[in-house]
């Protein structure tokens, strides 16, 4: 077996860590013998089809940067949604997957509208560790560090990644942290996400695997001591 993941701009928007996403995904997979196929997209490349796609988070200058690229490849980027192919956006690169970013003085980001939200700057930066609990995995908790000013909103068909129990989620109002529709995922939690949170990570690599051969493969079970730790630890930990 194997799937084929794509690295969108790297580096542009590699903050906090978020290369332990692509890490992560890469070794849970080999550790049970499925092959990857990965490939790097970085500014000026075609983008084509692959079961998994990550972005990172970054600054608004490289933010800016990445918006107008990925824009040129919205049609394409949303035919994959609908073709059942993964997505992972972490904090900037969540916001891109939403409409837009609206920044305090700058111009609109347009976003490519892979989940029904926006973004908006706002006067406070959130930061810290959060806990949310979700219905999409066992166990059921999520845990990693925010560090942002934006205020996320969703509505329509994108419903709540999660609902935070410790920390400030999307927007510090409504208790939701990060977004889902259909197999797009995005979320603010940095630290790396996926190797606090591996069962979240073989979540994603099952998506991956169905997207790719049309039915379900039960993973094998890893060793996840360490790993689990490292989330136990951190559940209910606010900085």
């Amino acid at each position: 077996m194997k799937i084929s993941i794509a690295h969108l701009y790297p580096k542009l928007l590699n903050l906090y860590g978020d290369i332990g996403n692509i890490i992560t995904l890469k070794k849970r997979c080999e550790w049970r013998g499925i092959e990857v196929e990965f490939e790097e997209i970085n500014i000026g490349d075609k983008i084509t089809s692959h079961d998994l796609y990550f972005i990172g988070g970054g600054q608004d200058k490289q933010q800016e940067d990445v918006a107008h690229e990925l824009y040129k490849n919205k049609e394409f980027l949303l035919s994959e949604r609908d073709l059942g192919a993964v997505f992972l956006g972490i904090c900037g690169g969540y916001q891109l997957f939403g409409h837009y970013y609206q920044p305090h003085d700058k111009e609109k980001l347009l976003g490519i509208s892979l989940l029904d939200a926006y973004t908006v700057a706002g006067k406070k930066r959130f930061i810290g560790n959060v806990t949310a609990k979700t219905d999409i995995v066992e166990p059921n908790t999520l845990v990693g560090f925010e560090n942002h000013s934006g205020l996320t909103y969703i509505q329509g068909e994108t419903t709540p990644l999660a609902y935070v129990e410790t920390g400030h989620g999307n927007n510090g109002k409504d208790k939701t942290e990060g977004a889902r529709y259909k197999n797009v995922f995005g979320t603010y939690l940095h630290g790396s996400f996926l190797p606090k949170n591996p069962h979240f990570a073989d979540f994603l690599i099952e998506l991956a695997l169905f997207r790719r051969y049309g039915r379900k493969f039960p993973l094998e079970q890893l060793n996840d001591g360490f790993e689990n730790k490292a989330h136990e630890v951190l559940v209910g930990k606010s900085y």
